[in-house]
């Protein structure tokens, strides 16, 4: 599934004018702190207005500042992970992932979000963490979940922004692999925002973008990206 992202956009005094696209396979996003990587991940969301551009998912176009089309966040079929999990702490572990259909029109029943809820849980080895609360899982646990929960409504792609930055050095390597699995699997589109190259290298991405102060600077595959740098922090991201 093709999609692509053209848009301007203003943050306070900072401004972002990127392009990305991508298909099936994890597309990832780097830069340093401040870039404005979280900031695309909210304008393709729906989270942040742009000014002007155009997002498309597969033919379906989301926003187009020319053609005055802007899909509210809970109409683009998106799957949003933010940093920190982003879990509601007041909420069960079976209740945070069942509310990834909370949005969905028409609104199935309570019921079904559970029950569905639980299948998927069931499927990503977590039926066990049914009845616990965010406050009592551990930063691996969390990150399952939060995926849970974005993928609960099968979205047409998949934003993970730092999914593995908040986890100790051994729950990185498992939830890597993890990550790497089940994006393969799921063969719908992801943009990831990442700080450690050995993501990129795990998830076997096809493209890279190194965006830095609110522009894509470099893009390409990994292999290009470290041999022909396009900045001091391209080249130390792939040392």
């Amino acid at each position: 599934m093709r999609w692509q992202v053209q848009v301007r956009a203003r943050a306070g005094d900072f401004d972002l004018d990127a392009a990305v696209a991508g298909d099936g396979a994890p597309v990832v996003l780097i830069g340093p702190n401040g870039s404005g990587k979280t900031t695309l991940l909210r304008v393709v969301s729906g989270g942040h207005p742009p000014l002007a551009g155009r997002i498309t998912i597969g033919g379906h176009v989301l926003y187009d500042s020319q053609a005055g089309v802007c899909l509210a966040p809970e109409e683009r079929r998106i799957g949003y992970v933010p940093q920190g999990y982003g879990l509601f702490p007041h909420l069960s572990v079976l209740e945070n992932v069942a509310f990834g259909l909370a949005a969905a029109r028409p609104r199935p029943p309570r019921s079904h979000r559970r029950t569905a809820a639980a299948a998927l849980l069931e499927e990503i080895d977590c039926a066990h963490l049914a009845a616990r609360f965010p406050a009592t899982l551990s930063g691996g646990e969390k990150q399952r979940v939060a995926l849970a929960r974005a993928l609960l409504s099968e979205p047409d792609l998949l934003l993970l922004d730092e999914p593995l930055a908040a986890l100790d050095a051994a729950s990185r390597r498992d939830m890597r692999g993890y990550l790497a699995g089940h994006l393969a699997a799921r063969d719908k589109p992801a943009l990831v925002v990442t700080h450690d190259e050995r993501d990129v290298r795990a998830l076997e991405a096809p493209a890279v973008y190194a965006m830095e102060e609110g522009a894509i600077i470099q893009s390409g595959s990994p292999t290009d990206l470290a041999e022909h740098p396009a900045s001091d922090f391209v080249r130390e991201f792939f040392r």
